[in-house]
């Protein structure tokens, strides 16, 4: 069995996994970190995104040991546990959520975009949150949350 090392979350993890491994798995599995989740063992839904070495990572479609020497980012990782992140307020005040399923990946995605594009069209938005599933709001009140909060995020 190989040893992977890498960081998750800013905390350096060891493993001997086996090679089939996967990243999902690791993380939920080995690390018990559930927020990532499992939809579709596809790669279609987008529930299981994670964030390696600062890319948005389907993490159902990439093994355990393409993670060695990464940096992961889960969304146990995004923010302080005691409070909201200016993204994650914004789908709380406009309705962006329902089961909430889907909510883990739809943060890491919309994160990653608001990371890379702090000002994005409302078509910038719908296309980056492509890749992500949601089967309960019909994504407007999503990509509303995700233009609020890039609105928060610049000032």
């Amino acid at each position: 069995m190989p040893k992977i090392s890498l960081t998750v979350n800013n905390e350096s993890v060891s493993r001997d996994i086996e090679a089939r491994t996967l990243l999902v798995d690791l993380i939920r599995e080995e690390l018990g970190l559930t927020g990532t989740h499992i939809g579709c063992d596809t790669s279609q839904c987008g529930a299981c995104v994670v964030q390696v070495d600062g890319q948005q990572v389907k993490s159902c479609s990439m093994l355990a040991v393409q993670a060695d020497g990464a940096e992961v980012l889960t969304i146990e990782g995004v923010g302080p546990e005691d409070r909201l992140t200016p993204l994650q307020q914004a789908l709380h005040e406009h309705h962006g959520l329902q089961c909430g399923f889907c909510t883990p990946g739809m943060v890491m995605t919309a994160s990653a975009l608001l990371r890379d594009n702090p000002d994005p069209t409302e078509q910038e938005v719908r296309h980056g949150l492509e890749g992500n599933i949601c089967r309960c709001t019909g994504y407007q009140n999503i990509v509303e949350a995700v233009l609020a909060a890039a609105r928060t995020m610049r000032g």
